[in-house]
């Protein structure tokens, strides 16, 4: 595919906050290089915890350099891209990338800053198309480019996002990571949140109650 514009994708960071990264490219997004043999995640797998259809994915909105490629993508990255729509690629974790292929059509994600300066969720994207293969995989000048994947049996998959709106105020990282503290004590709806007791994952599902307290917090004065 041509290289029109650039995508998020990469190599989940070592860090607090669990970092992914993007490169250039035909719009996309990036992952963690990390081993997990994880299949497909069931629906109702978090200590027994109903799972719905939600998500959390990750994205570096400051230029970093990745085998020469600058991997950044912000949301508004997404934003200025045509029909405001691109491909999430370069996921490299096999957990991650079994997320992606359990997504479907408008299932909806937050978009979130991540190795960054102020790590947060900056707006919401929905599921377009449903997985497919990753090009990056075959593409040997790109940052994600993996010799063992073969075309008629590819590794990696990515899907289509795209843009529905930015959060009425920016969910910084260090809020988020004061409520999971309360909320371990108390039971409360972040206590098990996988941006916390999976930090490295790319690509994170969101129970709906997770889903639903986090836009409760678009409401509220950051405390």
């Amino acid at each position: 595919m041509p290289r029109a514009r650039r995508r998020p994708a990469g190599q989940d960071m070592k860090g607090p906050e669990g970092k992914r990264s993007k490169t250039k490219n035909l719009g996309g997004a990036s992952a963690q290089v990390e081993s997990s043999s994880l299949q497909r995640t069931p629906a109702s797998e978090d200590g027994g915890e109903a799972l719905g259809s939600y998500w959390l994915m990750k994205s570096e909105p400051e230029s970093r350099l990745e085998k020469g490629v600058d991997v950044k993508f912000s949301i508004e990255d997404l934003q200025a891209q045509p029909r405001q729509t691109t491909c999430w690629d370069g996921v490299r974790n096999y957990q991650a990338r079994n997320f992606l292929r359990a997504m479907r059509l408008d299932e909806e994600a937050f978009f979130y800053h991540s190795n960054c300066r102020a790590p947060g969720i900056a707006g919401l994207v929905k599921i377009v198309k449903e997985a497919y293969p990753d090009h990056t995989q075959f593409e040997k000048n790109n940052p994600h480019y993996d010799s063992s994947s073969k075309e008629d049996n590819p590794k990696w998959s990515m899907v289509d996002v795209q843009f529905v709106r930015m959060m009425k105020r920016f969910i910084p990282l260090a809020e988020l990571r004061a409520h999971h503290q309360a909320h371990k004590a108390s039971g409360g709806p972040l206590k098990n949140m996988a941006l916390f007791t999976h930090q490295r994952l790319s690509v994170q599902r969101l129970t709906r109650e997770e889903f639903d307290f986090i836009l409760s917090l678009e409401e509220k004065e950051p405390s």
